[in-house]
């Protein structure tokens, strides 16, 4: 499975250098945020490692080796995906409505401000997407840190090529999401 998973990311690599058609790709949420009310969270701003703050998908081909897809591309900006993803998730999990992205108007109605800094999110040529992400939560309005983690995880490829890869993310990204609503249950 793992070679022919990594055999195939390859193949798909070298082909979509090949074509001028663009696929585009987003991460997504467990379901939309409850409607209404209900505790204030804002997540954002989200900083991302340079390697992958880049409009393209990132796949790891070998230990010091990385691949980038021309044809393959995320639909908007990534840090900004990452944050309406975790916003959405966080909003689900803590059974709020009241979710905000960065940069909010006001803080007067967010309690929580959830930052990230995603060190790594890519896959690798053993079959998995990986993420490595720093996250701080603070209350507001004092900005006073409450909880503060490294959340590293993986998760296997559950079939071929950028959808599955991108499936995995979003996967990743929702356990961060629990790890992060844990905390401030």
């Amino acid at each position: 499975m793992f070679l022919r998973t990594f055999s195939l990311l390859a193949a798909l690599f070298l082909a979509g250098c090949a074509s001028d058609s663009k696929h585009y790709y987003m991460l997504t949420a467990d379901g939309p945020a409850p409607s209404g009310s209900g505790q204030g969270i804002g997540v954002g701003p989200v900083s991302l490692a340079e390697y992958i703050d880049r409009p393209n998908l990132v796949i790891q081909e070998d230990t010091n080796q990385l691949g980038v897809s021309e044809s393959h591309r995320w639909a908007g900006d990534l840090s900004s995906s990452i944050a309406r993803v975790t916003a959405t998730n966080l909003g689900r999990r803590l059974h709020t409505g009241n979710v905000r992205v960065y940069p909010w108007q006001t803080d007067s109605e967010v309690r929580y401000q959830v930052t990230i800094d995603v060190r790594q999110l890519h896959s690798g040529s053993d079959g998995y997407a990986v993420i490595e992400a720093g996250w701080r939560a603070y209350a507001l309005p004092e900005r006073r840190l409450i909880a503060s983690h490294t959340f590293v995880d993986r998760e296997a490829l559950r079939g071929d090529g950028y959808q599955a890869l991108v499936a995995a993310q979003s996967t990743l990204i929702s356990r961060m999401s629990a790890d992060i609503a844990g905390k401030l249950k």
